[in-house]
C-alpha cells in the first residue's frame, strides 16, 4: 500500500518537472537537463512500482520498504525545491520594477540555488539504486502474491457463531419476505437482491441466515459462490462446480454463460455470491435467463453501492445494512469482552469504545476480543485504549481481521487520487460534519485532483464504496455534508500519520520533523505543547485550526510554502496576523472566522488564490483588490463594496477585458447604487450568485442591478447546460425588480425570499429550470398554478406562512421529483389523480398539520418517502402511516428533527445525534433513487445554533429558525445528482436496522 501512496504521489509531481523546463523560468540549459533526468528518472520509478503492484508484490519486506522510504523522501525533496522556487518566481513577479532591478542579484541566487538543489537530488536514486543493488541478495525479495491477496481480503466470515448474530431477526425476515413476494406484473420472474454496505456491517452473515433459512433450503438447487479475489470467468466455474457440472478450464466467459443458463433453464434456483465487484456482474449476468418462470433468486453481497444497483436494476431489491442500535451493540460488545466468570461484575464505562465501533458487528467483536485479552473488565480503562487505538490496529494480532478489512477498502481504490483524498479526511477531528464543496476545493488547492469533475468523480467513489458517510443532504439530494465512520478514521489516522502525509496535534506527542500537513484539535495551544516543538513549518502546504492555535502556530512569517489555510474555527486569530498571510503567495484556499472584521488591501498580494470563504467572517466591507485577483474561483460572504470605492482605470480594464475568473459569487448586499451591479456584468465565467437587495433613501433607481441580473440570466444559447445558479433576497425591498427581468432566460437553479404575490413571468418561460425555491409570506392559488406547468422543474421548495387552497390537477408538475412544503399554517393542496407523476418524495415541515389534511397519496404512483415534521400529534403520524401502507409502494414515512450540523468545534454536544433521533430515522431513496443511510443524521439540516437547546426543552422553533434551515441548506453549487448512485427497481426499499 505504501508503494501504490509512493506512486501516485511521484505522479503528481512529474507535471511540476515538466512545468519548470518552460521558457518562462529562463533555466540554464545544463540545469533543464537535470531536470528532465529527474523528471525521467521518477517517471520510471512510478512505472516500475505500478508493475510490481499489478505482479501482487508489493510487499517486498524490509530492504525496500527501507528503499521505499527513501524514494518517499526524495519526492518531497523534489516537491519542496520546485514550490520554493515558484514562491520566489512569484515574489519577484509581484515586485515593482524598481524593486526588481535591485533584486535582480537575489533572483539569479534562486535560480543558482536551485541548480545545486537539483544536482544533490540527482544523485540520490542512483545511489539508492546501488544500495538496493548491493543488498538484494541478502533480502530473499520472497514476498507471494497469495500473502498480498490474503493481507487485502475482505475478511467475510459466514460461520459467525449464533451467540454473535445480534439484531438479525428484522432484516433476515424482510430477505426470506423477498424469497417469496413477488409484484403481479413480475410474477414468477428472476429476482436479483443486493446486500449493500461497509465492510464488517454482517452482509455475509446476513446472507447466510437467509440462505439457511427454511424458506431458502425450498428451493431445488442452491449454491453458495465466493466471488473475492475471482474475475467473472472463475464465478461462473464456481457456479458450475456446485451444480456438479464438469468445467473445462479454458472455457471463455461466452461459453461458461452458456453452459450456467443452459443447466439453469427451468429450474428452482437460489445462488447466493457474496463479496461482488465492480465488473463482474456485467460480465455473468446473461447466465441467469430472466423468464425463469419458476421464481429463482440470486442475492449478492457487496460494498459498492453502484454495483448493487446494476444488479437489481430489473426485477430487483436493495437492502442496505445498518449499524446496531445502542442496546445491541453494547450487547454484542460485552458478550466478546467479558468473561463469563465477571459477567455478575460492574462493567466499566464502554461509551468511547462503543463510539469508536459504530454500531459495526466486526468491530464490535474485534474490540470486545482485545479488551478481553488485556483483561476485561478490570484491566485497562477504555478511553486509554481509544486514546491509542491506531497503534493498536497496527499492531495487536487481535485487530488483525479489522486491519485486514479497513486495507482491503483502501487498496480497492483506484489510483492515487482517491487514495490522497480519502487520507486528507484525517485533517479533521471525530465526527465532524465535513461539506462536500468546501472538500473538494481543498483536493484542488493541494493538488490531488486537477479538476472540478475529477474532484466530483473522486468524492462520489468514496461515497460510492460506503468508505464515508452522507451526514445532510442538499435540496437537490447531493450529498451536502459527510463523515468517516470510527474505525475507518482510525485507519485513516494510521496510514496517514505513518506515511508522514498529515501531522495531526490532537494531545498527543509529535515526532515529525518536517510537516506538510497541519492539523490543530482540542486547544491544544493552550497547553504551551505546541511552542516547545522543534520542527520546521515552512514546509506546511496546508493547516486547519479548531480552537485556539497558540502565537508559534500563528507565526505566519514561519510559512513559506502554505496552500491551504483554514482558520474559519480558529478562536485567537487576530487582525495583526492577517498583513502576515498576505505574504503567503502560493495560497489557493482561504478561510477565516468570526474573529476577523476587516480584509487589508494587501490581499492582493495572493495571485494564485482560488476560494476565499469570509462567511463566518464580520467582515461588511469587502476591497476591490479581492474582486481583481486574476485566479479567483469561489468567493464567500454578506459583503459590499465600499461607497468610497474608486473604478480606476486599472480596474475598468481588468473587467473590460474578462480577465476575472469568478464562477461563485455568494454573495453581496446592494442598495442598487453601489459597484457591484456594474462589475458582475463583466464577469463571464460566473455561475452562481446570490444577492441582498435592500432599499435605500438615497437611491431607488435599481437599472445597473437589473441589466446585471438580466444579463446573468439571459439564455442566449439554446444547447447552453451549464450549471447556473441565482439566489436573490428582497425582504426590504419593495421595487418590483423582478417584474423587469426578461425573457430568454436560463437558470438551472433559482432562489427567490421576499414578497411573492405572482410568479415573475421571466420564471414561466425560463429553460432548463430543475430547482425553484420560494419563500414569501403568503404563495397565492395563481402562483402555484403557474409554477405547474414548468415541465424542467424536478425540485421544489415552498415555505410561507399561509398557502392558499389550491388544487394540484391531472397532467400538473410534469416532471417534478421533490416537493417540500414548510409552513405555518395547515392548508394543503388537494392531490388530484394524474398529477406528479413521477415524484418521489414528499416533504411537509408543518408542526400543526391536522391528519392527512384532505392531501391523499395514492395517486403518486412513484411515491417513495413522506418526511414529516418531529413535533406533529401521534394522531396525525399514526393517520400518515397507515396511509402508507395502504399505497401500493407502500412509501417511508420519515420524521425531520433538525439539529445543529456546523462546523463548529469539536466536543460541541449539538454534533451529535439523540438515541430518539436516530430511531427516527429511516433509509430513503435520493431523486434518482439513490439510497443513503438516514440513520447517520441524513435528513439532518442546518439551524441557528441556539435551535438545539430548544429542540431539547421541547420549546417551539419559530418559522425564522426554520427559514435559517432552508436557506442555509441552499442549492448545490455544482453538478446535479450523483449519478454513480442511482437505482431503478421494482422493488421496495428496506429500513431494518442492522
Amino acid at each position: 500500500m505504501e508503494a501504490a501512496l509512493l506512486s501516485g504521489f511521484i505522479k503528481t509531481i512529474l507535471p511540476k518537472l515538466f512545468s519548470l523546463v518552460q521558457e518562462k523560468y529562463k533555466l540554464h540549459k545544463v540545469l533543464k537537463g537535470d531536470i528532465k533526468f529527474l523528471e525521467k528518472e521518477l517517471r520510471m520509478i512510478a512505472v516500475t512500482i505500478d508493475d510490481q503492484i499489478l505482479l501482487g508484490r508489493e510487499d517486498h519486506g524490509a530492504l525496500l520498504s527501507l528503499s521505499m522510504e527513501e524514494l518517499r523522501e526524495l519526492a518531497h525533496q523534489i516537491e519542496d525545491c520546485i514550490d520554493r522556487f515558484l514562491y520566489h518566481v512569484t515574489r519577484e513577479q509581484q515586485a515593482s520594477l524598481f524593486r526588481r532591478t535591485i533584486t535582480s542579484p537575489k533572483t539569479l541566487r534562486s535560480r543558482q540555488r536551485l541548480a545545486a538543489e537539483v544536482q544533490l537530488l540527482r544523485k540520490i536514486p542512483e545511489e539508492a539504486h546501488q544500495r538496493e543493488k548491493r543488498y538484494r541478495v541478502f533480502a530473499g525479495l520472497s514476498s507471494s502474491r497469495q500473502a498480498e491477496s490474503s493481507y487485502c481480503s475482505s475478511g467475510s466470515d459466514p460461520h459467525t457463531p449464533k451467540a454473535d448474530l445480534v439484531g438479525i431477526d428484522g432484516p433476515r425476515d424482510e430477505l426470506v419476505q423477498q424469497l417469496t413476494e413477488e409484484p403481479e406484473d413480475l410474477a414468477k420472474q428472476l429476482k436479483v437482491i443486493s446486500i449493500v454496505g461497509i465492510h464488517g456491517s454482517g452482509k455475509t452473515v446476513l446472507a447466510r441466515e437467509v440462505y439457511e433459512s427454511d424458506v431458502g433450503r425450498q428451493f431445488s438447487l442452491r449454491a453458495w459462490i465466493s466471488a473475492t479475489g475471482r474475475g467473472p470467468r472463475e464465478v461462473l466455474m464456481e457456479i458450475l462446480r456446485k451444480f456438479g457440472r464438469p468445467v473445462v478450464d479454458n472455457s471463455s466467459v461466452d461459453q461458461l454463460t452458456v453452459d450456467v443458463r443452459e443447466h439453469l433453464d427451468k429450474k428452482r434456483y437460489f445462488i447466493v455470491i457474496d463479496d461482488m465487484q465492480t465488473d463482474q456482474w456485467s460480465s455473468i449476468e446473461a447466465a441467469f435467463p430472466e423468464d425463469n418462470v419458476v421464481s429463482s433468486r440470486v442475492m449478492v453481497t457487496t460494498t459498492i453501492q453502484s454495483v448493487a444497483n446494476a444488479c437489481s436494476s430489473s426485477n430487483g431489491y436493495v437492502h442496505r445494512t445498518k449499524r446496531l442500535g445502542d442496546k445491541d451493540s453494547e450487547q454484542l460488545f460485552v458478550r466478546k469482552a467479558c468473561p463469563k466468570k465477571y459477567l455478575g461484575y460492574m462493567q466499566p464505562e464502554s461509551k468511547e469504545v462503543l463510539k469508536k465501533c459504530d454500531g459495526q458487528p466486526l468491530a464490535l467483536v474485534s474490540m470486545g476480543q482485545f479488551l478481553r485479552k488485556k483483561g476485561w473488565p478490570t484491566g485497562p480503562n477504555c478511553e486509554d485504549v481509544c486514546r491509542n487505538l491506531s497503534h493498536h490496529l497496527e499492531q495487536d494480532e487481535t485487530l488483525e481481521r479489522m486491519r485486514r478489512v479497513l486495507l482491503h477498502s483502501f487498496s480497492s481504490l483506484p489510483g492515487h487520487g482517491p487514495k490522497a483524498c480519502l487520507l486528507y479526511f484525517g485533517m479533521f477531528p471525530c465526527d465532524h460534519p465535513i461539506r462536500r464543496k468546501r472538500l473538494m476545493r481543498r483536493w484542488l488547492a493541494e493538488g490531488f485532483v486537477e479538476t472540478q469533475p475529477s474532484s466530483t468523480e473522486n468524492f462520489n467513489t468514496l461515497i460510492d464504496r460506503n468508505i464515508i458517510e452522507p451526514i445532510g443532504m442538499c435540496n437537490n439530494d447531493q450529498v451536502k455534508t459527510c463523515k468517516t465512520y470510527g474505525m475507518m478514521r482510525e485507519f485513516i489516522l494510521l496510514m496517514s500519520t505513518s506515511q508522514d502525509f498529515i501531522t495531526l496535534f490532537a494531545g498527543n506527542k509529535v515526532e515529525h520533523k518536517y510537516v506538510r500537513r497541519l492539523s490543530l484539535h482540542h486547544n491544544i495551544a493552550t497547553s504551551g505543547s505546541c511552542s516547545s516543538l522543534d520542527i520546521n513549518l515552512s514546509l506546511v502546504r496546508s493547516l486547519i485550526v479548531f480552537g485556539e492555535a497558540g502565537k508559534a502556530i500563528l507565526s505566519f512569517q514561519k510559512y513559506q510554502l502554505l496552500r491551504v489555510l483554514d482558520l474559519e474555527q480558529c478562536t485567537d486569530l487576530e487582525d495583526e496576523h492577517l498583513k502576515d498571510i498576505c505574504n503567503l503567495l502560493l495560497l489557493k484556499y482561504l478561510s477565516f472566522g468570526e474573529t476577523v472584521a476587516s480584509i487589508p488591501k494587501d490581499i492582493e498580494k495572493l495571485k494564485l488564490l482560488e476560494t476565499l470563504d469570509l462567511r463566518r467572517t464580520k467582515v461588511k466591507i469587502l476591497p476591490i483588490e479581492v474582486l481583481l485577483l486574476p485566479c479567483l474561483l469561489h468567493l464567500f460572504g454578506e459583503f459590499q463594496l465600499s461607497d468610497k470605492v474608486k473604478i480606476t482605470s486599472e480596474v475598468q480594464k481588468f473587467f473590460l477585458t474578462e480577465q476575472s475568473s469568478l464562477e461563485t459569487l455568494a454573495g453581496f448586499v446592494t442598495d442598487g447604487c453601489q459597484g457591484f451591479p456594474k462589475i458582475i456584468s463583466h464577469m463571464k465565467n460566473l455561475r452562481k450568485l446570490k444577492i441582498w437587495i435592500e432599499r435605500s433613501e438615497k437611491n431607488t433607481n435599481f437599472t445597473d442591478l437589473v441589466n446585471a441580473i438580466q444579463k446573468f440570466i439571459h439564455d442566449d444559447k439554446e444547447e447552453s447546460n451549464d450549471p447556473r445558479s441565482l439566489s436573490l433576497h428582497f425582504d426590504a425591498c419593495t421595487e418590483n425588480i423582478l417584474s423587469s427581468l426578461k425573457a430568454p432566460s436560463y437558470l438551472r437553479s433559482l432562489k427567490l425570499k421576499g414578497k411573492l404575490l405572482e410568479l415573475p413571468q421571466f420564471v414561466i418561460s425560463m429553460r432548463g429550470l430543475r430547482e425553484l425555491c420560494l419563500s414569501s409570506t403568503k404563495l397565492t392559488a395563481g402562483l402555484l398554478a403557474a409554477l405547474s406547468v414548468l415541465k424542467d422543474l424536478q425540485h421544489l421548495k415552498l415555505i410561507a406562512d399561509e398557502l392558499e387552497d389550491f388544487i394540484i390537477e391531472d397532467k400538473a408538475f410534469p416532471g417534478l421529483l421533490h416537493l417540500c412544503f414548510v409552513l405555518e399554517g395547515a392548508t394543503l393542496p388537494t392531490i388530484e389523480e394524474g398529477a406528479l407523476p413521477y415524484l418521489i418524495s414528499l416533504k411537509l415541515i408543518c408542526k400543526d398539520l391536522d391528519g392527512l389534511a384532505g392531501m391523499k397519496i395514492n395517486h403518486l404512483k412513484c411515491l417513495k418517502e413522506v418526511i414529516l415534521d418531529h413535533r406533529v400529534t401521534s394522531e396525525t403520524r399514526e393517520t400518515w402511516e397507515k396511509a402508507a401502507k395502504e399505497h401500493p409502494n407502500r412509501p417511508k414515512l420519515l420524521l425531520f428533527n433538525p439539529v445543529d450540523e456546523s462546523e463548529s468545534v469539536p466536543g460541541d454536544s449539538s454534533l451529535a445525534s439523540t438515541t430518539a433521533e436516530r430511531e427516527a430515522m429511516e433509509t430513503f431513496p435520493t431523486p434518482d433513487g439513490a439510497l443513503q443511510e438516514d440513520n447517520i443524521q441524513i435528513l439532518v439540516k442546518q439551524i441557528s445554533s441556539a435551535a438545539p437547546e430548544k429542540l431539547n426543552n421541547s420549546e417551539p422553533i419559530s418559522k425564522d429558525e426554520l427559514n435559517s434551515s432552508f436557506n442555509n441548506m441552499g442549492f448545490s453549487e455544482g453538478k446535479l445528482g450523483l449519478t454513480e448512485l442511482s437505482i431503478v427497481q421494482n422493488g421496495k426499499v428496506s429500513s431494518y436496522t442492522h
